[in-house]
């Protein structure tokens, strides 16, 4: 662990192959790593990070800050502070592959195990907040913490302010199986035993973090997942100025699907449903790619159809994770990631 690592400054196998032909890109000359915003929260975005720090060194990650469960949400309860959670994952995701990324990666993650108030919450949550408190500005915290870990992009949140979820959820009282009633919490909108017909945030107008408002406007790419439907990905499309950054800028937009539903949120959603769920809630907002995985696609041509209803091109390419299920391989997605961009 050299001194320069300190010094650094923070900066903004199955078959493979993909459908689709992509149009576009830059004229011929030298290449020059894109400018990428990537969009989400959770396990996703961290997937989707991992993957874009091989491919650029400009990097940036806007995420969600709804969390109310876990260390997360203890924090915010007891401090009135942003939820750091989502913020860590993304931080962790940005580590580099030596021995300072890893070893500072699994301490951000380490979870305290005790009898005690100190169960249960994670390292990087107590930095974050530390840092929050000294400094008195969310990004100013998580650029210091990024500066720290050596971080491949820099971390932004949404929202300078907490935000929840709610959501009108069908079904949830078994005795009345048409009603619809209304629920309040990431946490609990992602466990519901009901179907989530939508979600909206509280405040419905929260302000937008402006340095994610300049990266939108200044990137080349903006990747939107994969993730939590309702809970990670559809939540920075409510945010009114984040939205219509995303309307707005020059940037290609890439929409990377889920490999499956997620129990919950989503039970029962094909691909095609992700994506008309997502037009519902943001219904101006044009996607010119959308990214699934071979194996999760049963009928390809109906996908291709709704995906053009957005205006995008489909490719459907190996993205999946051999050894876990329904999660996201890093390195598969870099390189698609890479020739989608090129």
């Amino acid at each position: 662990m050299s001194q320069s690592d300190w010094d650094r400054p923070a900066r903004g196998q199955r078959g493979q192959g993909h459908s689709g032909a992509l149009s576009g890109g830059r004229p011929p000359g030298p290449r020059v790593a894109p400018r990428v915003v990537a969009l989400g929260g959770g396990h996703g975005l961290a997937a989707s990070l991992s993957a874009l720090r091989h491919v650029t060194d400009q990097l940036t990650a806007v995420v969600t800050v709804a969390d109310n469960g876990g260390s997360s949400g203890r924090l915010r309860k007891e401090l009135g502070v942003l939820p750091p959670g989502d913020l860590r994952m993304a931080l962790a995701a940005l580590c580099r592959d030596d021995e300072w990324g890893r070893t500072w990666a699994d301490v951000l993650q380490h979870r305290f195990r005790s009898n005690g108030e100190l169960h249960d919450h994670a390292v990087g949550n107590l930095l974050i907040v530390a840092l929050w408190e000294l400094l008195g500005e969310a990004v100013d915290g998580l650029d210091w913490v990024a500066r720290l870990l050596g971080a491949q992009g820099r971390v932004l949140p949404m929202s300078a302010v907490p935000l929840d979820i709610t959501a009108r959820v069908l079904g949830l009282d078994p005795a009345r199986p048409d009603a619809i009633t209304e629920i309040r919490g990431q946490a609990e909108v992602a466990s519901t035993e009901g179907h989530v017909v939508d979600v909206a945030l509280d405040p419905a107008d929260p302000p937008a973090c402006p340095e994610a408002l300049v990266a939108i406007a200044e990137a080349d790419w903006v990747v939107v997942g994969p993730g939590s439907w309702f809970t990670s990905v559809i939540p920075n499309l409510l945010v009114p100025e984040l939205c219509r950054g995303l309307e707005q800028t020059s940037a290609r937009r890439l929409l990377t699907l889920n490999l499956g539903e997620q129990k919950g949120e989503t039970d029962g959603f094909s691909p095609e449903t992700h994506l008309e769920v997502l037009a519902g809630h943001a219904p101006d907002l044009r996607i010119d790619v959308v990214l699934a995985d071979v194996g999760h696609v049963p009928d390809p041509e109906s996908l291709r159809r709704t995906a053009e209803s957005l205006g995008a091109e489909l490719v459907i390419a190996d993205i999946a994770d051999d050894d876990r299920d329904l999660h996201h391989a890093p390195d598969k997605l870099a390189k698609i990631y890479r020739e989608i961009f090129s």
